[in-house]
């Protein structure tokens, strides 16, 4: 079984969770950088996983 890498702070849901979906990190707009350092929110990959739809 593989393991999944853990969350960075800034996902709600593991990648692949059926009513989420891949979206720039909003506090780096992506870049995976934040004030010259690497994305806290993001852990640097400038992704965040974050549920979809709603209602």
């Amino acid at each position: 079984m593989a393991q999944q890498p853990p969350l960075n702070p800034g996902d709600e849901a593991e990648p692949g969770t059926p009513g989420s979906g891949e979206d720039v990190c909003p506090a780096c707009d992506g870049s995976g950088n934040n004030e010259g350092a690497r994305c806290e929110v993001c852990g640097g990959t400038g992704k965040v996983v974050q549920g979809i739809g709603g209602g």
